[in-house]
C-alpha cells in the first residue's frame, strides 16, 4: 500500500475536496487528479490534464478534504497501487481514469509528467506539463 513519505504541506501541494466516493480498493493507490470547475479533485479524464496525485491512507468519502501532492515522495509503491511499469529510473506520466504509468506522450502530444522512480518502490513526484 503506497503512502506519502516526504510532503511539505506549504509548498508540496494543496488541499481539495474529493469529487468522487472512493472504494476500499483505492486506499493506498496513487491516483492522478485534476481540479474540476466546482473546485473538486476528480480522477483525470485524459493524459493531458493533471494537477497532482492523491494517495488515500483511509477510506474517505465524497467531499472529504485531502492533500493533493505536486512535489514530494511516495513510498511502498507496488504493482497493485494503480501504477504500471514501476522500475528504477522509470519516468511516470498521467493517464485516463486516474491511472499513472510509464507510457510517455507521443511526439507532438501534450501530457503531464508525474515524476520518476528512484527505486522500484519509491516515486519522486514533480508534477509538470510536457510535450512528447
Amino acid at each position: 500500500m503506497a503512502r506519502f513519505d516526504k510532503y511539505d504541506p506549504v509548498s508540496g501541494g494543496f488541499r481539495a475536496r474529493l469529487g468522487w466516493a472512493p472504494v476500499a480498493a483505492e486506499v493506498g493507490d496513487v491516483i492522478a487528479v485534476v481540479i474540476n470547475g466546482s473546485g473538486l479533485a476528480i480522477k483525470t479524464t485524459d493524459a493531458i490534464t493533471c494537477d497532482g496525485v492523491v494517495c488515500l491512507s483511509s477510506l474517505n468519502s465524497l467531499n472529504d478534504v485531502v492533500d493533493v501532492m505536486t512535489s514530494g515522495e511516495i513510498v511502498d509503491v507496488g504493482a497493485n497501487d494503480n501504477v504500471t511499469g514501476a522500475a528504477i529510473g522509470a519516468r511516470v506520466f498521467s493517464a485516463t481514469g486516474g491511472a499513472i504509468g510509464t507510457t510517455a506522450p507521443a511526439a507532438g502530444v501534450n501530457g503531464t509528467r508525474i515524476g520518476r522512480f528512484i527505486e522500484a518502490w519509491r516515486l519522486v513526484v514533480r508534477v509538470g506539463s510536457i510535450q512528447g
